[in-house]
């Protein structure tokens, strides 16, 4: 009998360890024939410790599990939740980067390749630099960190640059609230992002690539590093991929957590030893990156496709999707939710479809006031906002961001002048201090939301400039973005802007 325990982050916070430490050690007391396999999560978080009991007609699901209901497990009378591919859930998604994350063993290389893993990197070997660039530009892949600039555009601009030596650069540096993707892929199936790297290297004539990580995710850190080791002994990774007679490398560095340091710039300063502040623009990284050489820096998300884009095909993923926002998104679905977790789907569902049937609603049963979409520096989307398409383009053009695909959810209890005022405190706390609207802004926001809340007559249009300063002045998103957060709330909940006596009226 195969069981399998997630070792996911998420799942051993409320006891995966304890849990599969009790059927190992319980099978052996009954001399029964148990292997206890550890994946990643399917997603499914809310059920976690998902446990999963291979049968002749599939892996069966129990959760959350108790290591007091381990016996009842072992003895076949648990209550279980049906084939896990047939849960209301997973059946709803279209999984292509997170196709393996809960099904495979990920450090074994073997059960990787088993099920499609190494097929987009054997392609890429048979093919011309551009020939991959090509593939990946026609896909439609886009960043998935934040900004969504098109991936095969910064490729191409990194194989035209000529240098002696380039590199990949992998942004780890997960640190938005209510997200969580790149930790679930780097522990639930890290070959997709080593693959994705150097299918990566192979494309732009890069020989060395640097994951940079976050020292938060300890777990993601250790199963990363095992990876790479891994790959390495097998040939993936070294001076002669898969008997390619092309080179590739890497290596896994650990930040110290700096929220800045998701910004491509302050994260090359960062991996170069220096601190961590932004750097003006020009010159791109694409033409000086790290150590000044052609750099593509990538989010985990987006490499992590790429093998998919060349196993399946440019024009098999950029058929799901629409307009200009091409393939599938990972959606992190956070907050006030009855069911919080990880939903792989095309582009292309409504705001209030992945609220109100994906996420159930609220936890508390009250209703929904206003969601957050792409952490921190994301707009809060109101009710009204819900019929808006999943893509880039279209929460554009509510004044959104998809960002890193994080979801927070918010009930009617929610204080959105506070929710504002603590946009600008996080801005202040985390600004690097390379720039006047970011490092000063944020703290003339924060006052300036007191003096609102205090009743001054003529503060809500000097934060209405304030933000604009910051947006059009600001050096990187830190900065520039606060203000989405801010004005959002306030253009959507004005009400909880006035004084209290006004409110009440």
């Amino acid at each position: 009998m195969k069981i399998y325990v997630p070792l996911d982050s998420a799942a051993k916070a409320v006891g995966a360890d304890d849990v599969a430490e009790a059927i190992a050690k319980d099978a052996a007391a009954r001399d029964l024939d148990v292997t206890v396999i550890r994946t990643g999560s399917r997603g499914m978080i809310w059920l976690e410790p998902l446990v999963e009991v291979e049968t002749d007609a599939g892996r069966v699901g129990y959760g959350p599990v108790a290591v007091e209901d381990v016996p009842a497990l072992l003895d076949g009378k648990l209550a279980g939740l049906g084939l896990v591919e047939g849960l209301d859930w997973m059946k709803g998604q279209t999984r292509l980067t997170f196709q393996r994350c809960g099904v495979i063993d990920p450090l074994d290389l073997a059960d990787y390749e088993a099920h499609g893993g190494l097929a987009g990197l054997r392609r890429a070997i048979a093919m011309a630099p551009q020939e991959i660039v090509d593939e990946v530009t026609t896909s439609g892949l886009r960043g998935r960190g934040g900004a969504g600039f098109p991936t095969g555009i910064k490729w191409n601009t990194v194989l035209a640059a000529p240098a002696s030596q380039k590199y990949i650069v992998c942004n780890a540096d997960e640190g938005d609230s209510g997200t969580f993707a790149d930790r679930m892929i780097m522990e639930g199936d890290p070959f997709t992002l080593i693959e994705g790297m150097v299918i990566a290297g192979l494309a732009v004539g890069a020989t060395q690539g640097y994951v940079y990580l976050r020292s938060e995710y300890p777990d993601a850190i250790d199963i990363m590093e095992k990876a790479v080791d891994l790959a390495r002994r097998a040939g993936v990774l070294g001076a002669d991929v898969l008997g390619s007679g092309r080179a590739f490398e890497m290596e896994i560095r650990v930040g110290a957590g700096a929220y800045v340091c998701g910004e491509e710039t302050s994260l090359l300063n960062s991996l170069e030893g220096k601190r961590g502040v932004v750097r003006s623009k020009p010159p791109l990284p694409a033409l000086e990156g790290f150590l000044g050489k052609p750099t593509v820096v990538n989010n985990v998300i987006s490499l992590a496709t790429v093998p998919v884009v060349l196993e399946k095909g440019a024009q098999h993923y950029a058929d799901f999707g629409l307009g200009r926002s091409r393939g599938t998104i990972p959606i992190q679905i956070a907050g006030n939710v009855k069911y919080g977790g990880l939903y792989e789907t095309a582009f292309g569902m409504p705001l209030g479809q992945l609220v109100d049937e994906v996420a159930g609603g609220t936890l508390s049963g009250r209703p929904v006031k206003a969601v957050q979409v792409g952490g921190p520096l994301g707009a809060y989307m109101p009710r009204a906002a819900f019929d808006t398409p999943f893509g880039y383009e279209e929460f554009d053009g509510q004044g959104g961001l998809i960002g890193h695909a994080g979801l927070v959810v918010f009930d009617d209890s929610a204080d959105m002048r506070g929710m504002a005022r603590f946009a600008m405190e996080f801005c202040a706390v985390e600004s690097c201090g390379k720039c006047t609207p970011c490092r000063i802004g944020a703290v003339r926001g924060v006052e300036t939301i007191d003096r609102i809340a205090a009743g001054e007559a003529g503060a809500v249009e000097l934060l209405e400039d304030l933000c604009e300063t910051m947006k059009d002045g600001s050096l990187c998103a830190l900065g520039g973005f606060t203000p989405y957060p801010v004005m959002s709330a306030l253009r959507a909940f004005p009400e909880e802007f006035l004084p209290a006596e006004e409110a009440a009226e």
